[in-house]
């Protein structure tokens, strides 16, 4: 596997033989200025055609990668290597974009380098080296060195002193950079809790101003970026800035209802939209898995339709839950997402408060294999949800919690082992069914197993086949004289 700097080498090689300037733009270079590791994708801008460049370099390469050809906007990828080894090179030629207000598909003219950075994001990602510059800095510049490399960053848009003071602001005026490309909103949002950066004033009130335009993004680009927000260090860095600019509103607006706290006769609720992203933010202390914290930003939106004061027993949301459930089925096709996604989501939105209805030390077995029966695979995952859950600020009540946290999975545990639940279903199959009751494939059927299931559960018969056949022959009379006439095999 090539070296990022063998790859720039393999690059000056090229644009001497084309004699065509080459540089490499955006995150390298900020992330070298900012002196931490590099990422795994580089971008590239020709003066001069980008797909053909791209295609040369492909030549002097033999073809090591694939190449990928985007001729209606004279650019292309180069993908090198697979997995974590990969590195995407992007190259394009320099150029200018026009937009309509309408539409997301510019027009794409050739344009000067400086004229090509101006339409960048951020100050922070409208620098550029020449490649043969980059082809023999160190990757790393080491405290000691951090002035180095500045002498060769072309810079017209101060980008390096934004970085000192950890600013996002934009190239152009805000509105003409957002106005094109509406998902740089969400994108400032991102860099802002991924870098700790501050995002500049007249750039704020822009996203605030322009958020509307974000309705002519497609939910898949969306989407995507919100992933990246969910999985910043501190989600809740990301999620509060889309609050405050109202981004929120329109990407999850069933989130954004859950802000406000009401008050009856002195008493008052807590603000589930302050617990819902600290909720998320305990989730990402414990756990990477993005899809988790997303669960973790939805577990509460029931709340919203669920509300009520009731008095001497005061705020209620009751069956929030089967409600927030709903709702996930709902937001789910409207951000496009996958089946699989949509389903995971659901469970744990559906199951979240089980947990806590299990920390009674009377609790049985039964409502324990339950849980992990209904749960499966998406168990341990909601034991994580509902620890960030606790998001109480009294230390003794947070303490107590998490330990009856800590004794509920110890008892899930001896369940599993004690019960052999892990891939739970009737030890007696469907087949051996049909044959003992001379049954063809139906209703009937699926009602034995059912029967069967329900009785281990309830801990009336052990998880084991022998038992089951014995409980079988026990209930099989009964279901058999309800059974359509179609049903049994004359």
């Amino acid at each position: 596997m090539l070296s990022v700097q063998s790859i720039f080498k393999k690059i000056v090689t090229v644009a001497k033989k084309e004699d065509t300037p080459v540089y490499v733009v955006g995150g390298f270079v900020r992330d070298y200025l900012m002196d931490v590791d590099q990422k795994k994708d580089l971008d590239f801008v020709v003066v001069g055609s980008g797909l053909e460049f791209a295609k040369k370099f492909d030549s002097a390469v033999k073809k090591i990668g694939s190449l990928v050809e985007f001729p209606e906007f004279d650019t292309a990828r180069y993908v090198w290597g697979e997995g974590e080894k990969q590195i995407i090179l992007e190259f394009a030629g320099a150029r200018s974009e026009k937009y309509k207000k309408s539409s997301r598909k510019p027009a794409v003219v050739p344009a000067t380098l400086e004229e090509d950075l101006s339409r960048r994001d951020f100050t922070v990602n409208a620098m550029a080296m020449k490649v043969e510059s980059a082809a023999v800095l160190p990757l790393r510049r080491g405290g000691a060195r951090r002035a180095e490399g500045s002498d060769v960053v072309i810079d017209p848009y101060n980008g390096q002193k934004d970085l000192e003071n950890k600013i996002l602001r934009t190239p152009l005026d805000p509105d003409v950079t957002f106005s094109d490309d509406p998902l740089r909103m969400m994108r400032a949002v991102r860099f802002a809790a991924q870098l700790g950066f501050f995002i500049e004033k007249n750039t704020l009130e822009s996203i605030h101003q322009n958020r509307d335009r974000l309705k002519i993004v497609s939910a898949e680009r969306v989407k995507e970026e919100l992933f990246k927000i969910l999985a910043c260090p501190q989600p809740s860095i990301g999620l509060g800035l889309m609050f405050h600019t109202h981004l929120l509103d329109l990407v999850l607006p069933e989130v954004a209802k859950l802000d406000g706290v009401e008050e009856i006769y002195g008493h008052q609720h807590k603000n589930n939209l302050v617990h819902t992203f600290k909720v998320v933010d305990n989730i990402a202390e414990r756990s990477d898995k993005v899809l988790l914290r997303l669960a973790g930003l939805l577990h509460d939106i029931g709340k919203t339709s669920t509300k009520k004061f009731i008095p001497k027993t005061g705020w209620t949301f009751y069956q929030h839950e089967h409600v927030g459930k709903k709702l996930v089925y709902g937001l789910s096709r409207r951000l496009r997402f996958s089946k699989a996604e949509t389903d995971y989501l659901a469970k744990l939105v559906r199951w979240h408060q089980q947990p806590i209805s299990l920390m009674d030390d009377g609790i049985t077995d039964s409502a324990v294999r339950r849980l992990i029966v209904n749960l499966g695979e998406e168990l341990n995952d909601l034991l994580v949800l509902g620890q960030g859950d606790i998001t109480t600020g009294n230390p003794l009540k947070k303490e107590k919690r998490l330990k009856n946290y800590d004794r509920l999975k110890k008892r899930i545990a001896e369940v599993l082992e004690k019960d052999k639940l892990r891939a739970f279903q009737s030890p007696l199959r469907g087949e051996e069914i049909m044959e003992l009751c001379r049954l063809k494939p139906g209703p009937t059927v699926g009602k034995i197993k059912k029967a069967i299931e329900e009785a281990i559960l309830d801990g009336k018969i052990p998880n084991e086949h022998e038992a089951s056949k014995k409980y079988f022959e026990k209930i099989k009379k009964e279901y058999l004289t309800r059974a359509e006439g179609w049903e049994k095999i004359k």
